[in-house]
């Protein structure tokens, strides 16, 4: 499938899943030029074509694309010249997810063993401002290592080697934010310990030969 109409098959799918609303949110993926194709701004997610998504450089400069270039693409920009091993990202307002990161609150407790070998530790990015230099700069500390972050106030964004795994992050993360909400409306989560954490990473590298090592592990 062409990466435009892969890109924006994806974006449909983030507003019919509720992950965001109106015209926010925005999704990116590089292109084999190194170029980095992007969601134009004020545009719903849901409207999206792939004629719609707009090439930029690395530096954020429009090379292709009628749009205008999303004043929140700096966040993009941020994973793309850190990370080789990111090839998309995907930045929205989820309800369960957006409502920990409005309490100023993170992933970083093993709770579920799916999150724990997909996501790693899900650390809270303090408040920025969007379209500021303020956003990428509270990812700084975590962007070299983590696959998902929740943004203060603001929202969630995931990081992938393709635009599926960008997406499914996201997905798993909003799934994961309604559990734990769940669970906590019922009770208080169970904190899984660190030999069961152990024994789940073991597993994982010789059953499905997940390298560990390059994980965002929740022990060390």
């Amino acid at each position: 499938m062409q990466i435009r109409e892969e890109l924006s098959r994806y974006c449909g799918r983030v507003y019919e899943k509720g992950f965001v609303s109106s015209n926010d949110g925005n999704l990116s993926a590089r292109l084999k030029n190194g170029n980095i194709l992007i969601t134009p701004s004020g545009r719903s997610k849901g409207d999206i074509l792939p004629e719609d998504l707009i090439e930029i450089d690395i530096n954020g400069n429009k090379i292709k694309g009628t749009g205008k270039v999303t004043t929140e693409a700096k966040i993009h920009l941020l994973a793309y010249k850190r990370r080789e091993d990111v090839n998309a990202v995907t930045h929205c307002h989820p309800v369960f997810a957006t409502a920990f990161a409005t309490i100023g609150e993170g992933f970083t407790a093993p709770v579920f063993p799916e999150v724990i070998l997909t996501l790693g530790k899900v650390p809270l990015c303090r408040y920025g401002t969007p379209s500021t230099d303020e956003l990428p700069e509270s990812m700084n500390p975590y962007i070299d290592y983590a696959w998902a972050m929740l943004l203060e106030n603001h929202g969630a964004i995931t990081f992938g080697r393709t635009i599926s795994d960008s997406y499914y992050k996201m997905e798993k993360l909003e799934h994961s934010a309604k559990t734990l909400y769940h669970a906590r409306m019922m009770g208080r989560e169970k904190i899984l310990p660190r030999h069961k954490v152990q024994k789940l990473y073991e597993i994982a590298e010789k059953t499905y030969g997940i390298k560990i090592s390059e994980m965002n592990k929740f022990f060390r």
